[in-house]
């Protein structure tokens, strides 16, 4: 049996491409980035979800400017102090 040195030499390279396309394979592989696809029914939920909290929140707006406006607007005191309460107790805990 003979064997040639040449050989193996070109035994070498081709398991060197071989390496090497693998790599560039895990290579693209982990590039891959992550995709999100909302269904059709799931968009066409948030948009009239949206509509509805919209034209609710623009007539509350529209009420509020009016009655400022028109000078009858008035500050509930005690709603005020409610909501503004937390935040003086957290400051006072501390």
């Amino acid at each position: 049996m003979k064997i040639n040195e040449s050989g193996r030499v070109t035994g070498v390279q081709h398991y060197q491409r071989n390496v090497e396309s693998h790599r560039q394979e895990d290579a693209k592989k982990t590039r891959r980035k992550d995709e999100v696809s909302i269904s059709t029914e799931a968009m066409e939920m948030l948009q009239a979800q949206e509509k509805t909290q919209d034209t609710d929140r623009a007539q509350r707006i529209q009420d509020l400017k009016s009655q400022v406006a028109a000078g009858t607007y008035t500050v509930d005191a005690e709603k005020l102090a409610e909501r503004l309460l937390p935040h003086f107790k957290q400051f006072t805990e501390k």
